[in-house]
This record gives structure tokens, sequence and C-alpha cells, in this order.
């Protein structure tokens, strides 16, 4: 069973919801963190509450991962449907391990290496059908050396809850798994690299990681109405927040939770919801009411395929229009976007510190991808966060909330503040919050509540630039798509291209100067998206003298790193 350690290992496994497929990932992806190796995971699953294709891949490398890969190593199919689904990946050189006997027999393309288990039928023999992913599992683990006595660890972490027979049962699965792979004669020519070293680690996905970050920010107030794929966003918070003495709130609707959130922010809590693009679209007036009345929030967007209810459980970047722009009249509000697990944890720290700062909402921008995918990172230290508290009214003289200043930021005082009474709301008003509709003070108003978000850009990490010197293409890239990018030109550098990349995690305001300095390194733009209409490009075309192309897909999957170094070649050429 000796085979040629290969580094970068992607296993895929298929089968129908229900059948233990994503927790076999789950498992694989810990077992690997644990042993010291960098995981990266994608999974997707259907709509509907069971039953359906349901796919996890793991990625598992020995070097630093950005991205879930192009296409997989190892498929493990525990049903026709998951061949039939993969089949047109399955090339020479690539390796299938199935159920055998089965519903199906498939028909191995010249190249691929097969490997049939009876995953079923020896699941049965141990009267434990629900044990089928556990000898799948087993069988994996021989084959790819995939490291076992971590797997065994999560395991039974995992079951000792539920009994020391559940554990039992689970563990005698995977052995049984290992011993009918033990027997088989390997045919394929590699196995997963051993780690360099063991690091303390959390394995997160991004939804989690959101959450953590929220709660070393300080959160106080949490709101949301459950929606695909944010709601593990409020799962997350839900188990936490109560055992600092924060408050979650499950809202009837968007509308409520965003509602609640400016609450509890005039009350001077730091207040945060979750959402995807319906959602979001139901939150436009309040987040114009934010920005009127100058409330610090912080919404994250988990964005999904749309119009409408459109692709509720797939991967798309096509909420940067609503964000930027979603409400009536001029409505200010300051967006980011992540690009990792790690950015999910540090740049939600950032949002509370920028919508406490500049008393206005702050959109976080992920996506389905990134939400359910997860990665290794080091165990974070609150004390190595710098946190931003709002400015709050001194005492002194006459209170006036909005305040006229230089920079724009009015000071702030919660309620029972002795002399700080003042209103709060959506009407256009004057300094001390009474309404007035003159022209003259609307105009002034105006100006100053988006005088404040002139200073974002010093606040925010200037947008970083992955490559030196000139370039014949420049890639701009935001959101999951710059892992992509990332390891695309790493590919392409070491075949000798010039090639250099731009990652702007601020969206709005754009940083446009640094944008134009990274368009002046480069004689062409490429800018890839996960959309219909180019969204970012257009922003970039709008607000800077940059003409980069546009090349997007919108079809509920990610770039593979594969994609951009096809269209940059293409390019060049």
């Amino acid at each position: 069973m000796q085979g040629i350690t290969k580094n970068d290992l992607i296993i895929r496994i298929g089968g129908e919801g229900g059948e233990g497929v994503i927790s076999v990932g789950d498992f694989i992806t810990q077992a690997c963190a644990r042993a010291g190796l960098d995981v990266y995971t994608f999974k997707t699953f259907p709509a509907e509450i069971k039953g359906g294709y349901a796919m996890y891949q793991v990625r598992a490398s020995t070097e630093r991962l950005y991205n879930q890969g192009d296409t997989f190593d190892v498929l493990c199919a525990f049903n026709g449907e998951a061949y039939n689904m993969n089949r047109a990946s399955l090339k020479p050189g690539t390796t299938i391990v199935y159920d055998s006997p089965s519903d199906f027999t498939p028909d191995i393309p010249p190249g691929v290496h097969a490997y049939p288990i009876p995953m079923t039928q020896t699941a049965k023999e141990m009267n434990n059908l629900r044990a089928k992913n556990m000898v799948a599992m087993g069988a994996l683990s021989v084959l790819f050396n995939i490291p076992v006595e971590a797997l065994r660890e999560v395991i039974v972490t995992k079951f000792s809850r539920k009994g020391e027979d559940v554990v039992k049962g689970n563990l005698a699965a995977l052995e049984r798994g290992r011993e009918l792979a033990a027997a088989l004669k390997k045919t394929d020519t590699w196995t997963l690299g051993t780690p360099k070293s063991k690091n303390e680690v959390i394995v997160m996905s991004g939804n989690n990681a959101i959450g953590l970050g929220a709660l070393i920010a300080g959160l106080d107030f949490f709101s949301a109405y459950p929606i695909t794929p944010a709601t593990e966003v409020a799962i997350y918070v839900a188990k936490h927040l109560p055992k600092r003495g924060g408050t979650l709130i499950q809202a009837e609707d968007e509308i409520a939770s965003i509602s609640q959130v400016l609450g509890a922010s005039y009350a001077g809590k730091k207040a945060m919801t979750s959402t995807s693009g319906p959602g979001l679209a139901l939150m436009g007036e309040m987040l114009g009411m934010a920005f009127m009345a100058e409330l610090p929030c912080v919404v994250v967007d988990v964005q999904r395929g749309g119009p409408s209810t459109g692709l509720p459980t797939k991967h798309e970047q096509s909420d940067l229009f609503m964000a930027v722009h979603g409400g009536h009249g001029d409505a200010g509000r300051i967006v980011l976007s992540v690009e990792s697990i790690q950015d999910c944890i540090d740049l939600t720290v950032v949002a509370f510190n920028l919508a406490e700062k500049y008393q206005c909402p702050v959109l976080l921008l992920s996506d389905g991808s990134l939400a359910f995918s997860t990665q290794n990172v080091p165990y974070p230290d609150p004390a190595n966060y710098k946190l931003v508290e709002r400015e709050r009214w001194n005492g002194e003289g006459e209170y006036q909330r909005y305040k006229f200043t230089e920079s724009g930021i009015s000071p702030m005082a919660d309620p029972g503040t002795p002399g700080g009474l003042h209103i709060a709301t959506g009407l256009e008003h004057n300094e001390s919050g009474l309404p007035s509709y003159t022209s003259t003070n609307h105009e002034a108003m105006q100006d100053k509540r988006f005088r404040k978000l002139k200073n974002v850009v010093n606040d925010v990490d200037p947008t970083e630039v992955d490559g030196d010197g000139a370039a014949d293409l420049g890639v701009i890239a935001w959101g999951s798509t710059i892992g992509v990018v990332r390891e695309a030109l790493q590919r392409l550098r070491a075949e000798g291209y010039k090639v250099k990349g731009f990652y702007p995690k601020l969206l709005n305001p754009l940083p446009a100067q640094q944008f134009e300095d990274f368009g002046a390194s480069c004689k062409r733009l490429l800018l890839p998206e996960v959309n219909f209409q180019g969204q970012l490009a257009h922003f970039v075309r709008a607000e800077t003298s940059l003409r980069p192309q546009s090349y997007t897909i919108c079809g509920g999957m990610p770039f593979t790193p594969e994609m951009i170094v096809n269209k940059v070649k293409e390019i060049l050429a």
C-alpha cells in the first residue's frame, strides 16, 4: 500500500442528504487539522430539508491553502447519483471509492483508479446501517493516509455524549472499513503528506468565525430572522452571547430584526444582525434611518444566488449593488468584504470599530461558499484586538446630539444620561434633533453625515497588492474569490507570467487612489466576480479612471484557480 506522497490532496464525498456525507467531511477535516495539516473545505447540499444530492470536499495540504482547489483527486461515491454528478470529472489519474454492491455499477473511465468498498452491506452486517459513512471513512483513511489516531479522537469527542455503545459502534465500523481497504491492491501512486508541525489551531466555518469575531468585538445585542445561508451566525451567537450577559432575539422578520438592532444601539449597546440578500432587501428603509439618526450597527450579509428566492444554498457575490446603494435617498454606509475564515474574525471586529467610530451602518459581506467552508486558523487571542468605543458626551454645556463638528462625528449620550435627552428620528433634524425641513439645514446635515465617511479609508488596512513591479496583467478580486486568485497567480508566476493581484476589503467608500496606483503598474486589468453584471467592475469604472475587463460567472459555484489561470493566458495570448 505504498505510494508517492502528494502534499495537496482533494477528497470529494458525495451521496444522499442524510447518509452522513457532511459528517464524514467534518471528521476528516478535523482529523487532518489536529494532525497539523492545512485544510480548506467546500460543501453544497440541496435546499430541501432531507434528501437530494449532498457533497463535501476536503482539501488537505502540508502547505498553506487559500481555496477549495480545482477539482477532486479522490471521489467517494455513496450512491449512483454521486457517481453520475461527478462522472465528467473522473479524469486519468483520479480515483473513485464507491459502494459495491449497491444500486449502481460505475463505468470506470480509462486511467481512473477504482476501489469498491461494501459500505452499505457492511453496515447492515454490523446491525448499524447509519454507520455506512464510518465504513467509508475507515477505507479512505487507509487508502490515502488520513491520520487515523486523530480520526478516532474526533469520533470519541463527537459521540461520547450519546453513550459508550454509540462510540464503540462507530469505532468498530471505522476499523471494519480499514480492514476492507487494507485487503485491496492499491493502484494509484500517492498518499497524503505528513504535516511539518502540529500547531494549536481551531477549525471554523465562515459563519461561526463571524459570530466569534462579533463576540471579540464586544457584541451586546443580536437580533435576526433565520435565512439560508446566514442562520449559523445566529446559532453560534445564541450559544455563546448569553454566557457574557448579552441578549439575543429571534425576530419575526428582517424588518423587526434591524429595528431591534437600532433600538439597542440607541440604548448604547453594540448591536448586530445577520441575513442574506432577501433579508437585506427588507432592511433598506431602516438602514436609511440608521444613517439619518447616526446609529452604529453591523449587518452581516451572507450572499446567496439571486434574484428573489434564487439559489438558497448556492454561492454568489451579487449583493454589492444593494449593499452600497440599497435604500431610498442618499443613504451612506460602510461596506466591507471578507476573503477567508481569518477575515471573518478580524474584519467583523473592524466592522464594529468602524460602526462605533463613525456612528453609521456597516455592512459585512460574506458568501454562501465561505459561510459553510471551514479552515484551520490560529486560536484567536482577544487581547490582540484593538476595540473602538463610540464617542460619548462629556456632560458639559447644552447637549446637541447632531452638533456640527469638523469630522462630522457628534458625541452620543446613552438614555438616562443627565442632560442628554434627545430624539433619534428618521426625519431630517437640526443639531438638537428637532425636525427641520429647510433646504439649508438638509444640505448641511447631509454634508455632515457624508463628511464622516471620507476618513474611513484611513481606519482600514491598505489594500493588499500581491506582487511587485510592473505587470502585464493585474487581477482585482474581492470576497472569497481572492483566495482563488492568490493560487492562480502563484501558478502563473511559476510559468514566467508577469502578473499581480489587488485585493480590496473596503468596497464603500471605495479606496479610489489605491485602485489608481495599482492600475498604473499594470498594462491590463482583469476583474473576476461571481455575479452576472460585474458589480465591482461597475463601481471601479464609475469612481476611477480604470477600465478593468470583467470576467463573470453565476452558476452557483465559486471560481477555481484553473479558471483564472486559463482566462489570464487567454487575455495575454
